[in-house]
């Protein structure tokens, strides 16, 4: 007869914690932009279904951490997400990209399967 314990139990149905992480060029950026702003706590990072191809990205300034959000932290910079929006993000590369005249963050998401030609939108 093969039992398991309640520290087996926990341990092979415990998830991995979500991760998301930041560059340098990423994390200086958002330090720059929160000290041009004045204040905030760090960059609100979202999705919402949009686009062409079902998801966007979203960015705002995050004035407080909610009982609702994940923080993680690189470089000195930090990164609020709803936990509604982790099964989509989660594992995802922000980075900060100056390409010719264009300067962007940039997600190297394992989650999104097609991105749309434009890079706006995404899919899961």
């Amino acid at each position: 007869m093969n039992t398991m314990t309640d520290d087996d139990m926990s341990s092979a149905s415990a998830t991995p914690e979500p991760t998301l992480t930041l560059t340098a060029a990423a994390a200086a950026r958002i330090n720059k932009q929160l000290a041009e702003r004045g204040h905030g706590v760090g960059l609100r990072l979202g999705v919402r279904k949009s686009g062409c191809n079902g998801f966007m990205y979203t960015m705002d300034y995050a004035d407080e951490v909610t009982a609702n959000d994940a923080v993680f932290s690189g470089h000195g910079a930090r990164v609020i997400v709803d936990r509604k929006h982790l099964s989509v993000l989660d594992g995802t590369t922000m980075d900060f990209r100056r390409e010719g005249l264009n300067q962007m963050f940039r997600f190297d998401n394992p989650q999104a399967q097609h991105a749309c030609g434009c890079g706006e939108s995404f899919t899961v």
